[in-house]
């Protein structure tokens, strides 16, 4: 007799499990990538200078200690200055803020009027805007820093909030008007036909369903304002150094001692408030990518 053939499905778990294995895998090859230089920061910052130098990068310390902590927030030298990266925290926050907020309300207008309002020349528009995000920076410095001094704010903090306003546009408001393009246009028509205006379709209708892209945004700008160095270096004064250039100043120290425990401690406190934000909206974050941030 012949002999039964095995259920339908066996070979198909099977290589659905060998697939799961690489992919898994794949994943903890990459996280552990990712976390190893994490894990040998956070163990160097919680270790005394003589426990480092006779001691195994990857060994826990032996003897906690927040010193190197405390010195990097309070008391480090950042260049002239020796108050540590308290300063530049609060100038960090003073920048980004402002920023965050003006660059994300025009982006999500500008992206709304693009996808929903047609005028006259609204793709020559969309164009210059498409080209402007790919403009890379360093070939925009020289002529706003002109441009700065000209309005006579080159050196302060409004002129850094201004830069960065400008240089989030092109990039947000194509992640608005694709975002908005996806969204049912039956809700705009109907919205037009009852006699809605721009801008209560806009706040009534455009801004409840968009909270996701809105998210995105977000995230997007504030790792990318708190995390520059180029404009923060190139049009500010030491006072108003954010975090990122006296995180540079503390670590390219040719003075004294390399103290690795306060670097690392340094370098953990500059990144901790975009791994903040990423940790508390990395769900809303997910939902904006995949309810249209990126299609278009």
């Amino acid at each position: 007799m012949p002999t039964q053939a095995g259920p339908r499905g066996a070979k198909p778990k099977a290589a659905f499990s060998a697939r799961n294995i690489i992919i898994y895998g794949t994943l903890l090859v990459a996280t552990f990538y990712y976390i190893l230089p994490l894990y040998v920061m956070i163990v160097t910052s919680l270790k005394g200078m003589p426990e480092i130098r006779i001691g195994n990068i990857f060994a826990p310390p032996v003897e906690i200690t927040f010193e190197p902590w405390v010195k990097a927030w309070a008391t480090t030298c950042t260049g002239l200055n020796c108050d540590g990266l308290s300063r530049g925290f609060w100038n960090s926050v003073r920048i980004t803020v402002p920023s965050v907020i003006a660059s994300i309300a025009l982006a999500s207008i500008s992206g709304y009027a693009i996808a929903n309002w047609r005028f006259k020349g609204s793709e020559f528009f969309f164009t210059v805007l498409i080209i402007g995000a790919f403009i890379p920076y360093q070939v925009m410095l020289y002529p706003m820093v002109i441009f700065l001094r000209e309005l006579g704010i080159y050196g302060t903090l409004g002129g850094l909030i201004l830069v960065h306003t400008i240089f989030g546009l092109p990039i947000q408001t194509l992640l608005f008007r694709n975002y908005f393009t996806s969204l049912p246009q039956e809700l705009f028509k109907a919205a037009r036909i009852d006699g809605a205006g721009f801008w209560m379709v806009y706040f009534r209708i455009m801004m409840p369903m968009s909270l996701p892209i809105f998210v995105v945004s977000m995230i997007l700008q504030i790792t990318g304002i708190w995390n520059d160095f180029l404009f923060g270096v190139a049009f500010t004064k030491p006072d108003l150094y954010p975090m990122t250039v006296q995180l540079n100043n503390i670590v390219n120290s040719v003075q004294g001692v390399k103290e690795y425990n306060v670097n690392m401690a340094a370098t953990i406190l500059t990144g901790a408030v975009p791994l903040a934000i990423y940790f508390i909206s990395g769900r809303l974050f997910v939902r904006g990518i995949a309810a249209g941030a990126v299609k278009g």
